[in-house]
């Protein structure tokens, strides 16, 4: 399965779990509690810097894997999708770094 299906597929179950109990599904449960949810995204930020200050691959692929989670349910919950970031990154291609930053502050 190609990274970009995963990304679908892995959006489509989010999409589903609004519907879900949060008694049930930890990701409604993440819906039902938007700073929760937040937190878990800066939660997992502090993991995946951890683990590379530690220079453990192996820990910074299943932390990152984790930021990449939390971040994907928020996105859902503000009615966005992978595609959406992408898109942005996308448009970004062949942009100098500085350019691009420098382009937000005007």
């Amino acid at each position: 399965m190609s990274s970009n299906n995963i990304l679908k597929e892995l959006a489509a179950i989010l999409e589903a779990r609004k519907s879900e109990s949060p008694d049930t599904s930890y990701v409604a449960s993440l819906y039902a509690k938007p700073d929760k949810m937040l937190e878990k995204i800066g939660e997992e930020a502090v993991e995946t810097i951890i683990a590379a200050k530690n220079d453990d691959k192996k820990e910074i692929i299943y932390e990152t894997a984790d930021l990449w989670f939390h971040t994907m349910v928020m996105l859902a919950q503000k009615g966005l999708s992978p595609d959406d970031v992408l898109n942005e990154l996308a448009r970004r291609f062949g942009v100098s770094g500085h350019d691009e930053k420098s382009s937000r502050n005007k």
